[in-house]
């Protein structure tokens, strides 16, 4: 099988590729528009040499060698390109999260890889962690009842230092918003399977790293579903630059019969490095980018559908937009019935 990477704009572009090469497919790469981007910061043929990977100048290029998939991980706003070239060559797509910085461009790509009979993932790895999975199992099973409410968090150090273009309203679409609420919100989306977004309220500062960028570095969303359930996502760049590791996401689902918390990387040992003076996280366990790459391998090669899809993409992203015209206009947004 052959699998092409369109940028390695996104920081997860090393572990697709690390991934990707444990898997044992043809790899291939292009990264064009590393020169374009701020001094220091990795990319373009240097990058491609030092992951063992092959790579070629352009897209056009990678594209006619005619790949049965692609991995679109560009700045959030190049989505829409890249996706739609990809699917033009007939290649199934896997597109780095947030699906698109607006609904037109979200719903654009879902519908170019449809009329091509391509199809859409979006990359949500989260979904795959054990931790994860042994919540979805517990809620299923009926042991905590009716769901009631969640809490979420899925907070992280600013990227600002390795990829500047995370704290640029228009190539990211926003800020800490932007970057994590859609995690948190693919994990509600598969909990609740049919239930849909009725309404959002959100609020947003930018307190920490005041100053330094011009977009917001913190926010809290409250999310109320169809089913009942009252959601909010904990939004925010707020760990220290000196945080063992990039951040974390939790889960506490509410039911009417109990309550059950996830910790999606708590398959780890925590420490203390003596010459650092500062925590160590020692992780173990399942890659969960590992298991996004082989569902969608493994999609591709048994001809069927792979989850997390572009419907889903459209549907977290929808909760972002709304949550900004939240903030904008300081009252809940409904969200029309779909």
């Amino acid at each position: 099988m052959k699998i092409a990477v369109m940028s390695f704009a996104h920081l997860h572009a090393v572990s697709y590729i690390r991934c990707l090469q444990a898997l044992g497919v043809e790899l291939l790469t292009a990264d064009p528009d590393h020169a374009a981007r701020p001094a220091g910061e990795a990319g373009g043929a240097e990058l491609a040499a030092e992951l063992g990977a092959r790579y070629v100048d352009s897209y056009a290029e990678l594209l006619e060698w005619r790949p049965d998939g692609v991995v679109v991980s560009s700045e959030n706003s190049k989505h829409r390109e890249l996706v739609e070239l990809a699917a033009s060559a007939g290649a199934h797509v896997l597109c780095e999260k947030p699906i698109a910085t607006t609904l037109a461009d979200a719903r654009a790509m879902v519908n170019a890889c449809a009329a091509q009979s391509v199809n859409l993932m979006i990359a949500y790895p989260v979904r795959f962690t054990p931790a994860f999975v042994a919540l979805q199992d517990t809620l299923r099973s009926g042991r905590l009842g009716t769901p009631v409410a969640v809490t979420g968090t899925n907070n992280g150090r600013i990227p600002l230092d390795q990829r500047a273009w995370f704290v640029d309203p228009v190539l990211c679409g926003g800020g800490s918003m932007t970057d994590h609420i859609v995690h948190v919100a693919d994990l509600l989306d598969s909990l609740f399977e049919s239930a849909r977004v009725r309404s959002v309220y959100a609020t947003t500062n930018a307190i920490m790293h005041a100053g330094q960028v011009a977009v917001e570095t913190a926010g809290l969303v409250s999310v109320s579903y169809d089913n009942g359930v009252a959601a909010t996502i904990d939004c925010s760049w707020s760990r220290p630059a000196s945080y063992p590791t990039w951040g974390g996401l939790t889960l506490q689902l509410v039911g009417s019969r109990g309550i059950a918390d996830m910790d999606a990387f708590s398959q780890r040992v925590d420490g203390h490095s003596e010459s650092a003076g500062n925590g160590i996280w020692l992780p173990y366990g399942t890659d969960s980018d590992a298991a996004l790459m082989a569902e969608f391998v493994s999609s591709i090669a048994d001809g069927r559908a792979p989850q997390p899809d572009g419907e889903v993409g459209f549907r977290t992203l929808q909760i972002v937009a709304a949550g900004y015209e939240s903030v904008r206009t300081g009252q809940p947004v409904t969200l029309a019935s779909s």
